[in-house]
């Protein structure tokens, strides 16, 4: 489920509630003019409350975008575990299965995404923003571990440098052909199929 599906919701702050209009109106925000389109007074008026009011949580707009990094962070770490699914039904099965929900995060949380990697918030902005981040790689690392270790003892290359590889590649297709923007380009195929046949193409380079 995108954020998006709450938009409906208003958004008028009251006790408690301050802190989640933020983040929906900077969500709202990024996906309309992109990260560095909007001000802090933007996203306080985009929440419906005064421009001084954001200061009760947040020290200005990059904390904002902190935090919400931070939350797509997580989010996206939840998705890349669950298709991880601790490598079954068999690690290549699985790590096709991450590849996909890769790119669909990138389509489906297209703001989240933007936030997480377009920003250019530093990953020690907010409290836990590193954490979070390193969460979600550490489902990538992982599955390029059991990958590796599907090769002889001799011939396994480093698990790190594949994770990298991987998300290079990963990255690459969902910033080029999976977003859900205006300004991708169109393909032939679909960014879950190119990314398949990149994948394939790395791996027997490995020959996994």
């Amino acid at each position: 489920m995108g954020w998006s599906d709450h938009r409906g919701e208003r958004r008028g702050y009251h006790h408690g509630n301050l802190r989640e209009a933020l983040i929906r109106a900077a969500l709202d925000l990024i996906g309309q003019k992109g990260p560095a389109g909007f001000t802090f007074a933007d996203a306080a008026r985009a929440a419906g409350v005064s421009s001084a009011a954001p200061y009760r949580h947040y020290r200005d707009r990059d904390a904002l975008l902190g935090d919400v990094a931070k939350r797509g962070f997580e989010l996206f770490a939840e998705r890349l575990e669950r298709a991880w699914s601790e490598g079954g039904p068999d690690p290549m099965a699985a790590f096709e299965s991450l590849g996909r929900a890769y790119l669909a995060f990138a389509r489906d949380e297209a703001s989240y995404y933007s936030a997480m990697f377009e920003a250019g918030v530093s990953l020690d902005a907010e409290p836990g923003l590193r954490e979070a981040a390193d969460r979600a790689f550490a489902s990538l690392r992982r599955a390029a571990e059991s990958v590796v270790a599907q090769l002889p003892a001799g011939r396994r290359p480093p698990a790190l440098m594949m994770s990298l590889h991987i998300w290079a590649m990963a990255h690459g297709i969902a910033s080029l052909f999976a977003r859900a923007d205006a300004g991708r380009r169109p393909l032939p195929m679909t960014p879950e199929e190119l990314l398949e046949a990149g994948l394939l193409v790395y791996l027997r380079g490995l020959g996994v």
